[in-house]
């Protein structure tokens, strides 16, 4: 690897300074440079980054045998949150694993869909009433307290009505920690395990908070399950399902497993799916013929499953804004990627967003088409698994909350498009795509206008 092109860096601290807000871009930028194999530093830390797709199946497939997250990116997931699936490896990681694909199957999950259209339904009064109030609507604010709604209310049978109550103190510690994970992950050196400044006791204590309000759930599930035993057959939600793997013999599953990986799906389950709708808002709102299209779609449609266009607009918004551009993986062994010798240890970047455009050049790659999606004569190149965009991951590893994140969009955008006309907000400054922990954008410059029933 040391063979390899890449960017010159300084003396002794390397490519130290880069703008974090931005790091995926400079990725993607250095990769058009020095092409789809390349390598920097930062400090004593080693990187190399792929854009070839035959280095991301291959390591997409190779974990968590051969490839592991990150132990640093491990480690601050353990402290400032708990350790459960995402930061777990080897058999700690086949058994909670199990777990969580336990808790998240399609049945348990249909289950919740009548809770979830009743979320939606309040998002949609919500939005609704700030329009014919003439008030402004915080839209990536409301998705973000709707997607947290969803979750702790899927994986917790809890309803916090976040949309409602913006002084939620649970809302508050989650986004707080949540952010200031994405700090640590981008910081020099981790001197917060030497010297804690006063913003590190006070992400110490909001994570004691979040615990113990999650303890609290805990108990509620298990007093629930007590006075209605049919819920050990039929769980309503992941706490109850994982309570039921956990009290089977030999389960090898704890208390603090369940609640670790609890806490675990509530983080990544706000702002990868509020993040997800706000992007695919902004697309349609700047491409007034593909939302009226939706639209029509939506008044037709008997139900969520015969909506294709609008799986279309997901797919193309995944392939313009997708919420991980980059991936990163560690690898546990000395390991040769197509020839080139990695170390063990070294953290390798997988662009994935970069590979699909290099994997499938497109003449309008730029523009937001949903419709290319449809097209026979396109499905066969798009349909290619050596050239599938992987938005939830891939392999042994994939994320184990796609299927509740699609039916959370599919159910949000179907009710947007049968009851709203997606505007942009005229000469609005152009929007960023900012980068923590997910893509996120700097802002969401869309009116949403109440249509009249069709």
């Amino acid at each position: 690897m040391d063979h390899l092109p890449g960017p010159a860096g300084l003396p002794l601290v390397g490519n130290v300074g880069l703008d974090t807000s931005a790091f995926h871009h400079t990725l993607e930028q250095w990769a058009r440079e020095f092409g789809p194999l390349y390598r920097f530093r930062m400090m004593d830390r080693r990187f190399v980054v792929t854009s070839r797709r035959s280095d991301i199946a291959q390591i997409l497939h190779d974990r968590p045998e051969q490839w592991r997250r990150s132990r640093r990116v491990a480690g601050i997931i353990d402290e400032a949150a708990a350790r459960g699936v995402f930061s777990a490896e080897g058999d700690e990681w086949r058994r909670q694993r199990r777990l969580v694909m336990q808790a998240l199957t399609p049945e348990v999950i249909n289950r919740f869909h009548p809770t979830l259209q009743a979320m939606t339904e309040r998002l949609r009064r919500r939005w609704l009433a700030a329009a014919e109030g003439g008030q402004p609507q915080r839209l990536l604010r409301d998705l973000k307290a709707f997607a947290l709604d969803v979750i702790i209310g899927m994986a917790m049978g809890q309803d916090q009505d976040m949309l409602a109550h913006e002084d939620n103190p649970l809302q508050r510690d989650i986004e707080f920690v949540f952010g200031q994970v994405a700090r640590r992950m981008v910081a020099p050196v981790t001197y917060w395990r030497k010297v804690k400044l006063p913003v590190d006791r006070a992400t110490e204590a909001a994570g004691l908070r979040i615990r113990a309000a999650v303890d609290g759930f805990i108990a509620d599930a298990r007093a629930r399950m007590a006075a209605n035993p049919a819920l050990f057959d039929k769980p309503g939600n992941l706490l109850e399902a994982m309570l039921v793997a956990r009290d089977r013999p030999d389960s090898g599953i704890s208390d603090q497993i369940v609640q670790a990986n609890a806490i675990n799906m509530v983080f990544a389950g706000e702002d990868t799916t509020a993040n997800t709708i706000g992007w695919l808002l902004y697309l349609l709102s700047r491409a007034p013929q593909a939302a009226a299209r939706l639209a029509e779609e939506a008044d037709g449609a008997p139900g969520l499953e015969q909506m294709p266009y609008l799986d279309a607009c997901v797919q193309e918004a995944m392939r313009l804004k997708p919420v991980a551009p980059i991936m990163g993986a560690e690898a546990v062994h000395d390991v040769a990627l197509d020839g080139v010798q990695v170390p063990a240890g070294v953290v390798v970047f997988m662009l994935l967003r970069h590979s699909f455009e290099r994997e499938v050049p497109l003449d309008d790659g730029g523009q937001f088409r949903p419709e290319r999606w449809l097209d026979p004569a396109m499905k066969e190149k798009f349909d290619d698994p050596g050239r599938k965009m992987v938005p939830f991951g891939g392999g042994p590893r994939f994320c184990p909350g796609r299927y509740l994140a699609m039916c959370e969009i599919r159910t949000v955008m179907s009710m947007l498009a049968r009851s709203f006309t997606i505007e942009a907000v005229p000469d609005a400054p152009p929007v960023q795509e900012l980068f923590t922990l997910t893509m996120t954008p700097s802002a969401l410059p869309v009116v949403l206008r109440p249509r009249a029933p069709a």
